[in-house]
């Protein structure tokens, strides 16, 4: 069969089978080209890549083991907590982080070194959960890369020659790492990430603090996070809100700025003052 026709089919194949999702965070339905199992698929096949362009990971098992115990009080409570998620602090200057498809969040070095406290991290992390259990990327890959990179990216490992499927696992990760959001989708993850941080036992504030330190960072250099995640109007004005009016008692919940200080700051301290 000749390729295009191929690609025709797979795509009517495809359409049929999939179609919508409903998101678990509004209850509606949106259109979706990918499947649940496919959005697995893809994380495995690509996350790989995508840390190894992003600097790889960080030489800290103590904290990595710190970023994933935080990440999955998250994983525990959020709506597709059957999935296994994988939380990974990378080496990397930007301030940033980001979710692939199937359960994957990176956080940079830069970002873990302006952050102070636990609680400012479960939201943030918070924050990405909501793009994955939402399939925000799928979403998105559906809509704006339509078909071809769906059928290039998944279940078809062994079409092509070991060096093709190695360039294909290049571009199709650059092409995760430069997707971004709408705006309604970051209002989602925002304040979805921040029930999420208050149901794990976090403080809510944290996400306020987050978004503050964010949007102080110099105009001239502004946080990488911030570029890739579009920042609806007034983001901080709405979290303080959502917090004020839903969550009026915080006395009981997580901060932990010393358990941070000791386990990210003062290691990424210690990390870099002994790099080879």
């Amino acid at each position: 069969m000749p390729k295009n026709l191929w690609l025709f089919v797979s795509a009517l194949i495809l359409c049929a089978c999939v179609g919508c999702a409903v998101n678990p965070i509004t209850g509606e339905e949106e259109f979706m080209l990918i499947s649940e199992d496919q959005d697995i698929e893809i994380g495995k096949q690509y996350a790989p890549e995508v840390e190894k362009q992003l600097g790889g990971r960080i030489a800290d098992d103590t904290l990595q083991s710190y970023i994933d115990s935080v990440g999955q009080k998250i994983a525990r409570i959020c709506h597709r907590s059957q999935w296994k998620y994988h939380f990974i602090a990378i080496d990397h200057k930007m301030i940033n982080a980001m979710a692939m498809p199937g359960g994957y969040v990176f956080i940079t070095r830069g970002m873990l070194q302006k952050m102070t406290t636990e609680a400012q991290l479960a939201c943030l992390l918070s924050h990405e959960m909501v793009h994955i259990v939402a399939r925000h990327s799928s979403a998105a890959m559906s809509r704006q890369t339509g078909i071809s990179m769906v059928i290039a990216g998944v279940g078809v490992s062994g079409a092509m020659p070991e060096s093709g499927e190695a360039l294909r696992a290049v571009q199709l990760a650059s092409q995760f790492i430069s997707l971004k959001y709408s705006r309604d989708q970051e209002r989602q993850a925002d304040l979805a990430g921040m029930d999420y941080a208050v149901r794990a036992g976090y403080n809510p504030y944290g996400a306020v603090e987050l978004m503050q330190m964010l949007e102080a960072q110099d105009e001239s250099r502004p946080a990488d996070f911030l570029s890739s995640h579009p920042s609806p109007e007034n983001r901080i004005l709405y979290l303080t809100t959502r917090a004020q009016t839903r969550y009026p008692n915080v006395k009981n919940l997580r901060i932990a700025k010393e358990d941070y200080q000791k386990n990210v700051l003062d290691r990424l301290e210690h990390y870099e003052a002994n790099r080879p």
